[in-house]
């Protein structure tokens, strides 16, 4: 009898402290959302929504088919290419080089990305954001937008040797993006430059792939990072921290 009593004793009193603490943290959480939010929180809270926007957009980007198979995201050739396209039957296999290209171009921008996510953290924690409050209650990608007025050049600068790798990587057929392109463009290149050529009015085609493939993986990465922010504004379920929670918690209470 003794021993049931103290049974039962323990296990009210282990109970009544289980119930307590979730009392305490419950009044805990309370007092925390009624204290009012700092700058530096609200700062804070900016960059993590950014540091969440790129660890998703990477992970969605930076698979096979993350660019080629995203009909808004796929890379085609350059406009600069588009004489090329216009006179593709003049070229040996033209038509094949062009649709090998274009895969080779998309498979180099989805390996490239994955080196992306230090490069912007780096960037994000480096930001300077001057008002918070202006950019957690203006549009639903002032962070996103933020963070491209005042590092796009930085992050270029940073990312486009990335990009430069992949597009010399075999990664197609155990060619590369770079030998292919350059297949296509002296094909015709050759075609422009011959008597037929200048007599049909072509000219050669120059491009810097490596400037569009970056500039095209880094709008890539921004808009999947859009994307992200206007989650985190609009739905709680994507505050996936103790900061967005309090910070973007505020835009509830619009």
């Amino acid at each position: 009898m003794r021993k049931s009593i103290l049974f039962a004793a323990i296990v009210l009193l282990f109970t009544s402290c289980a119930e307590l603490l979730t009392i305490a943290k419950q009044y805990d959480v309370q007092n925390t959302l009624n204290i009012p939010v700092t700058n530096a929180e609200n700062i804070s809270g900016l960059k993590s929504s950014l540091d969440v926007g790129i660890e998703k957009a990477v992970g969605i980007l930076g698979v096979e088919n993350g660019f080629l198979g995203d009909a808004a995201l796929k890379i085609l050739l350059p406009k600069e290419a588009q004489p090329i396209i216009d006179n593709i039957k003049l070229i040996p296999g033209g038509q094949d080089l062009v649709n090998k290209a274009v895969f080779s171009l998309n498979r180099s921008a989805e390996d490239a990305v994955k080196e992306a996510t230090p490069i912007f953290k780096n960037a994000i924690k480096s930001m300077t954001i001057s008002d918070a409050m202006s950019i957690l209650f203006g549009e639903q990608n002032a962070a996103t937008e933020y963070l491209r007025k005042t590092t796009y050049s930085q992050l270029k600068a940073a990312f486009a040797p990335k990009v430069k790798a992949s597009l010399g990587k075999p990664l197609v057929a155990n060619v590369s993006t770079s030998q292919t392109w350059n297949s296509l463009s002296s094909g015709y290149n050759s075609v422009a430059s011959s008597t037929v050529g200048k007599i049909a009015g072509l000219k050669s085609v120059t491009v810097n792939l490596e400037d569009y493939a970056t500039e095209k993986a880094l709008d890539a990465l921004f808009l999947k990072i859009t994307e992200e922010e206007k989650s985190i504004r609009t739905n709680p379920l994507a505050r996936v921290n103790d900061i967005l929670k309090r910070v973007f918690g505020q835009l509830d209470k619009k």
